[in-house]
């Protein structure tokens, strides 16, 4: 009988590097800007117009401080603050004319943009979707997603029936977009991989509270996934809440590389190289946990095991999903946030159809 031994040397562990945000950008590299946007009070159309011409603005600055940028990435609730306020003024549609604006600035500054909007939901007024948009240095859509999971039971959005886009990004990496509390389940983050995503967005508006969890969620996204993560939120106050900005990206070893602070409007920037997440998938054995997933103890049986062990899974598929607390549970609907009980049942929407949130040019 052998066995391995190995001799474990305290060390601090290398970090990929940012590229100085950017300035010195790699062939392989992909610069991202995380724009720590003011959080705004919007109540009316004339303060909606006001806020898309800031964010307009800010991806001039964002062309302006960085020619090697590739894409510039904008919170969620950019457009809306954080009132909750489904008022249809206030609305956004995927084709409209607040859109047009956001996706002529990325073909006037040449230039990547993802924004968030408050979508108008035809089949229920009541309950807009949460939607996140992505458009290339011509203006061509390229990613358009509805938040899957809303933050319940402060949030009134639908939920999103477009399943989770992977799309080719800029410099040929695959590029994922999720949107604040969908990162704290670590399905979202899988999913993205699963798919084929390098770099994973997640747009937010998170305020202080959630400051630890944003950190942790971030780096482990990024870790079980060998995916590189890019993650901003609002920041600065509107005078109720505090955003806290926290703009981080982290390597696919779920080290930090870069992390913002609170100054609002700052823009944080990074280099991330997909070119490296495509090695460590296919060169890494230990901690490969995106593949050993679904390749249990491989060295024991060929190819490992293939089965699903998940009883969360198979019950979720099935329709079943019951937790053994299940009928403890004290908040199950918005009416501690003052929101009506519900008495709709959920149904896919027409645009649901291919499942896949594809984007139109």
């Amino acid at each position: 009988n052998t066995c391995c031994t190995a001799v474990l040397i305290p060390h601090t562990p290398l970090r990929m590097s940012s590229g100085l945000g950017g300035l010195n950008k790699s062939p392989h590299g992909v610069v991202v800007g995380l724009c720590q946007l003011q959080l705004p009070v919007i109540e009316t159309k004339d303060q909606l117009d006001a806020q898309v011409d800031r964010v307009c603005a800010l991806v001039g600055k964002a062309r302006r401080g960085s020619t090697s940028m590739d894409l510039v990435v904008f919170p969620e609730y950019m457009l809306h603050g954080l009132s909750m306020d489904v008022c249809d003024e206030i609305m956004c549609e995927r084709d409209g004319p607040i859109v047009a604006r956001l996706r002529a600035a990325c073909v006037q500054h040449k230039i990547w943009g993802c924004f968030s909007i408050m979508e108008r939901n035809p089949a229920a007024p009541e309950s807009p979707f949460n939607s996140g948009l992505i458009f290339d240095a011509d203006g061509n859509e390229v990613l358009y997603y509805r938040k899957l999971h809303p933050w319940v039971p402060v949030e009134p959005w639908a939920p999103g029936d477009l399943g989770v886009p992977v799309v080719d990004g800029p410099n040929g990496c695959k590029l994922a977009l999720i949107i604040c509390h969908d990162g704290m389940f670590p399905e979202m983050a899988r999913e993205c991989a699963y798919k084929g995503a390098e770099i994973m967005l997640r747009t937010a508006g998170y305020t202080a509270p959630i400051r630890d969890s944003w950190v942790f969620t971030n780096q482990a996204n990024a870790f079980q996934n060998l995916m590189c993560t890019a993650s901003v939120c609002m920041s600065g106050s509107d005078g109720t809440f505090d955003s806290m900005g926290e703009g981080m990206f982290c390597n696919f070893d779920g080290g930090i590389i870069t992390r913002g602070g609170g100054r609002p409007d700052e823009i944080i920037t990074c280099e991330l190289r997909p070119d490296l997440v495509r090695e460590a998938r296919l060169g890494w054995g230990v901690e490969n946990n995106i593949y050993q997933l679904g390749h249990r103890a491989y060295v024991a049986v060929q190819g490992g095991a293939r089965d699903c062990p998940y009883t969360f899974m198979h019950d979720l598929v099935a329709g079943k999903y019951r937790l053994p607390w299940e009928g403890q549970v004290k908040h199950t609907d918005g009416r501690s946030c003052g929101f009506p009980a519900p008495v709709r049942e959920y149904a896919p929407s027409a645009a649901a159809s291919n499942g896949h949130g594809d984007a139109k040019k």
